[in-house]
């Protein structure tokens, strides 16, 4: 049987085009292009509560969740004249006009550029300088329990009620969770940041030994809270969002007293639509749960009386006035020109699971030295490119005794040696 090359989907009025409808884009949940856009139609209420009116920066996987991605900010020219943009200036002093979803047909007009998750800015496109959302992104370290990252999300909810402000969680779609608070678009990226940097820290100083406010990977333990996800120009996947997981997992809104029970796989293309059809969406209130910064600003004012300066931001951006030197520790000299932290790079690759396996060979020949290092000691890196990611792994040594310290090795695979070999 041929496969259909377009199917026409009406939708909001408007006839949209789903080119190559029977493309598998996610092979083990068996799922469909035809299936990304009826699942996205199913729950489009919802999805529309969390990215209408923001300008969105457009993920595409052309070939799938299992192929390669690249970042598009630019609307591409030729689409529809219903397709509305608009135009945004980011850190770097670029512009570039970005696609703004208001109804069905243009959410289904993304999805069908081969967009999997949605990922929306904090701003609405009638005010692209005052943020009107605050996001809460915990990451864990790897061997992180459920459990544990529950807990952390639990103290956020308790430090943003005390500071005015009301918590909607959802499941990241991966390993991690997101809560997200409505705030009242009149405070600048920066005080938005500020405000976000204060919280970090207010929830590591609960919840010391579970949860941290440490930049560098290499501090890291627990559950970091990524302050910088409030910086200009940062986007976080949307509520519903299906993300490139094998079995095709959603970021789904929770309520915060099933968080605790919930378990995020069970949160998938094919069942959070009947989750939808029985319970509507439980994160329905979040426009009318809109609250003031001024508490988190204050507390941001006592940590600096208090002698904590800024904190890092992200590659790209103009340093801070008080930013500690933005470099990772490993790299800062003492007066003995020793790192402070011995990290080996082992694997470089365009693939996360390429880079995976190169650890595990880096395990297989150096066995005594793996035994030592911890979960939170491979410290594996999305690396942002140009136009897409890479994968590094790097292996934090501390934990192993000095002598018995495998040597530096070029990494394996070498994603910089590997595009060597690929020019002509």
């Amino acid at each position: 049987m041929t496969a259909r090359k377009v199917q026409l989907v009406r939708i909001a009025g408007r006839e949209v085009s789903v080119s190559n409808p029977d493309k598998v884009y996610f092979r083990e949940a068996g799922v469909t292009k035809l299936d990304l856009v009826q699942y996205y139609l199913a729950v489009m209420e919802g999805v529309l509560r969390g990215v209408r009116n923001r300008p969105m920066a457009l993920k595409r996987y052309v070939d799938g969740a299992e192929g390669p991605f690249f970042f598009q900010k630019r609307a591409p020219v030729s689409r529809p004249s219903w397709v509305e943009v608009v135009e945004l200036a980011f850190p770097s002093g670029r512009t570039a006009e970005e696609v703004v979803v208001r109804d069905e047909a243009q959410l289904a007009w993304v999805v069908n550029l081969g967009c999997i998750d949605l990922n929306p800015h904090a701003v609405r496109a009638a005010d692209l300088e005052h943020p009107d959302e605050l996001r809460v992104d915990l990451d864990p370290v790897p061997g992180v329990a459920w459990d544990d990252l529950r807990r952390v999300a639990m103290v956020v909810s308790e430090v943003l009620r005390e500071h005015g402000l009301t918590g909607w969680p959802k499941t990241s779609g991966s390993r991690g969770i997101h809560v997200y608070a409505r705030i009242e678009p009149r405070y600048s990226f920066g005080e938005v940041r500020q405000a976000a940097l204060a919280l970090a820290r207010e929830v590591e100083a609960r919840a010391p030994g579970l949860a941290t406010s440490k930049w560098w990977k290499e501090e890291r333990h627990g559950v970091f809270v990524d302050y910088n996800q409030n910086a200009k120009d940062r986007t976080v996947c949307a509520v519903y969002s299906v993300r490139p997981t094998p079995d095709a997992r959603v970021s789904a809104p929770l309520t915060w007293e099933e968080l605790p029970a919930c378990d995020a796989a069970d949160f998938t293309i094919r069942t959070v639509p009947q989750r939808y059809a029985a319970l509507g969406d439980v994160g329905a209130g979040i426009d009318e749960a809109v609250g003031s910064l001024e508490k988190l600003l204050e507390l941001s004012a006592r940590q600096r009386a208090a002698g904590l300066k800024d904190a890092p931001w992200p590659p790209h951006y103009a340093k801070g006035v008080d930013e500690p030197p933005r470099v990772q520790p490993s790299r800062r000299k003492r007066s003995g020109h020793r790192p402070t932290v011995p990290l080996v790079v082992v694997a470089r690759a365009h693939r996360k699971e390429d880079a995976l396996a190169g650890l595990e060979r880096w395990r297989k020949r150096h066995p005594g030295a793996a035994a030592r290092v911890r979960p939170e000691d491979v410290l594996v890196d999305a690396m942002r490119g140009r136009f897409t990611t890479w994968t590094r792994v790097r292996v934090n040594l501390e934990h192993v005794p000095e002598a018995e310290r495998p040597p530096a090795e070029p990494p394996d695979p070498d994603l910089e040696e590997a595009d060597k070999a690929a020019r002509p």
